[in-house]
């Protein structure tokens, strides 16, 4: 099929953008978004441009790096990474329109790809345990509550693309960072810094530039990892518990 693309186009940092259009011919239904661009910038390349910069590494919806503004949406029309999200959601003729996450804290480097280090920056500021954990410890030698395995276990599926940042109308990432929160929070291991870890990637995030969560929603009806919104009222009773205790 023949779609026309109409990519941001922003050389570096510093550098002002636009929107490009682009045609392609020869697009199959069974490509993946990501496959889509590499034919394109293909066909780029051997008409003497540059081609499209885009994040991408394991290509199947693990890592976390794809991440693009498809016609409005983080990650496009499907629920799923841009990696895992195929042109057979498209028709032939489309227009589709490509945008880098926009987000304060998630500055331009160059075309689509941005700078994600806040994340990085939040999980250094308390996502880990003291707790010397040595080997694998026998399955029932810690017991965990059922409900708070489940919870630790959906929490830790995040895999910090940036989605329910792009989705967000105030661009925040209490979900991102409630996720990262409560998988340790939940468990016997991530107590010591329960108090300390919560208000110090809350802090974190406000000071990387992220907007206050307003309980819209968007974040978790984008997350291809289905991160519900329960999880940042948690990460909220957590906060509110280890301020109450003064450890701040």
């Amino acid at each position: 099929m023949r779609i026309f693309i109409r990519a941001w186009r922003q050389k570096n940092a510093e550098a002002e953008g636009k929107m490009v259009t682009y045609a392609l011919d020869g697009v199959s239904e069974h490509m993946s978004f990501l496959e889509m661009l590499d034919v394109l910038n293909e066909q780029l390349t051997f008409e003497g441009e540059d081609p499209i910069a885009f994040d991408s590494d394991c290509r199947e919806g693990i890592c976390g790096m794809c991440g693009i503004v498809i016609n409005g949406l983080a990650h496009g029309p499907e629920v799923t990474t841009t990696c895992q999200l195929h042109m057979r959601s498209f028709k032939d003729g489309d227009h589709i329109d490509i945008e880098p996450w926009r987000a304060k804290a998630f500055p331009v480097i160059k075309d689509l790809v941005v700078d994600r280090g806040a994340f990085d920056r939040i999980i250094q500021a308390g996502g880990y345990i003291s707790a010397p954990t040595g080997s694998a410890p026998e399955a029932n030698a810690a017991p965990v509550a059922k409900h708070d395995a489940d919870d630790a276990f959906s929490a830790a599926t995040c895999i910090a693309c940036g989605a329910c940042v792009a989705a967000c109308p105030n661009g925040s990432a209490m979900l991102f960072t409630a996720a990262k929160v409560t998988h340790l929070g939940l468990l016997p291991q991530g107590q010591p810094e329960r108090d300390s870890r919560v208000i110090n990637m809350v802090a974190q995030h406000d000071a990387e530039g992220f907007g206050g969560c307003t309980n819209i929603g968007e974040c978790t009806a984008s997350c291809p990892k289905g991160i519900p919104l329960s999880t940042i009222a948690r990460l909220n009773r957590d906060l509110l518990g280890a301020l109450s205790r003064g450890e701040a």
